[in-house]
């Protein structure tokens, strides 16, 4: 299936995604606030970075895989039981060790203990979280994108009505609780997806774990780890560091900027993940690989920059429908956050070569480079300007980004094989 196709197969989902999100920022506007709003994004960095431990840092791992072994079931096979057995022992470890230090966390991440029964509950089911993590990228590697697209609109609505429910019900404390139900409760919809195939069955997943398919895997661990580790948490220091300057409504703005931000480039970073990771795993050279990464930019970074533009000059209308009269100061957050979507999305074509590649030193060195950077933007700029500079450190920094991968992936590629990119960082 070409780019073409999939972004149009892919694009169904994620309208129907983009839908549920705008409705339940409406949801959590009306009943959270702006400072709920802070809140839920702390626990999100909070499951972002948990979750790796429980298999989600190998997801990109068994993408890359899945579609590399594409003539070879048996070492998809093998795969598929690493994985399994690394996600099922991850997750009871975790499982265990967050239930034993709810209280703790939820102080660190909520700045309340009374919320630690979100970690409670999260903790009863992040082996559904994270097995359903594991199927949607055996999904992906497979080039399955009609049961992928099928798993994530189940899953859209899943999550719009247990959000809506709680939310209504308990405020905050429903919000957060919603936020690992419906990925937990997802898991039935994908693997009964899964189980519809004759390629798979439960059985897939279990097994004793592969010497090789470890190592090959272990990369992958380490990139994610440090990802998971510095995404997060850059965004914990900057939400940090505007609730303690400059209040934490304000946090709230920059938070719920963030979130529409996500929700109106989810079709361009979706259609990255599902196409082109496991199509660049397949290439071996890398004039076949330029020729891939021209593509992305003819179709992915047009859409990214339109759908930027509209948000800006919509940016009124947005505000007043998707939130209420407290979150009025986000619309002052438009320019220097889509500017900074755009050169996002212009640094991550090139950055899926390092990451379908495996360019392990490169991708650390880069992720914690470029987490502090914003970090430190963050704080320089809105010491100078206030709270709109916050979106402006965050297009400095992709600005930055995009120019390394431009020197050290881009201009690397050649017409000999690519894996000596790998080996020779």
């Amino acid at each position: 299936m070409n780019l073409v196709k999939t972004s149009l197969l892919n694009g169904l989902a994620v309208g129907i995604k983009m839908l549920t999100l705008l409705g339940l920022n409406k949801v959590l506007a009306i009943y959270v606030g702006p400072a709920g709003y802070a809140a839920i994004g702390q626990f999100q960095n909070a499951l972002q970075l948990i979750t790796t431990f429980t298999g989600g840092a190998i997801s990109n791992g068994v993408i890359k895989y899945t579609a590399e072994y594409h003539e070879s079931p048996t070492q998809q096979l093998k795969l598929w039981k690493t994985a399994g057995a690394i996600t099922v022992f991850g997750s009871v470890l975790v499982a265990i060790l967050v239930a034993l230090f709810h209280r703790q966390l939820a102080l660190i991440f909520l700045k309340d203990e009374s919320l630690g029964s979100v970690f409670l509950w999260f903790a009863g089911g992040v082996l559904f979280f994270s097995l359903n993590t594991l199927l949607l990228a055996i999904l992906n590697g497979r080039k399955e994108i009609l049961l992928y697209v099928t798993a994530n609109i189940f899953g859209s609505f899943l999550s719009l009505a247990v959000t809506y429910f709680l939310a209504t019900k308990y405020g905050l404390l429903g919000a957060l609780i919603a936020l690992v139900i419906y990925q937990s409760v997802s898991f039935i919809i994908t693997v009964s997806l899964c189980l519809r195939t004759a390629w798979f069955n439960f059985g897939s997943l279990f097994g004793y774990p592969d010497r090789g398919v470890l190592s090959n895997l272990c990369g992958y661990f380490l990139m994610a780890v440090v990802s998971a580790v510095c995404v997060p948490l850059g965004q914990v220091l900057v939400r940090n560091h505007l609730g303690n300057t400059l209040g934490w409504e304000v946090a709230g703005y920059w938070e719920a900027m963030w979130r529409l931000s996500a929700a109106y480039l989810l079709l361009v970073t979706t259609t990255l993940s599902v196409y082109y990771l496991p199509r660049l795993a397949e290439l071996k050279t890398g004039d076949e690989i330029r020729k891939e990464v021209l593509s992305g930019y003819r179709l992915i970074l047009p859409v990214a920059i339109v759908a930027g533009l509209f948000m800006y000059l919509l940016r009124d209308v947005i505000v007043s429908v998707l939130f209420t009269s407290e979150f009025y100061p986000v619309r002052e957050l438009f320019l220097g956050q889509v500017i900074g979507d755009s050169l996002k999305i212009c640094s991550w074509i090139m950055a899926y070569v390092m990451l379908s590649k495996a360019m392990v030193k490169l991708f650390i060195f880069t992720e914690i480079l470029f987490c502090l950077s914003f970090y430190l933007l963050s704080v320089v700029f809105t010491g100078m300007w206030g709270i709109k500079a916050v979106t402006w450190a965050y297009a400095a920094n992709y600005a930055l980004y995009g120019f390394v991968m431009y020197i050290y992936v881009y201009r690397r590629l050649d017409k000999n094989s690519v894996s000596t990119m790998a080996q020779a960082q």
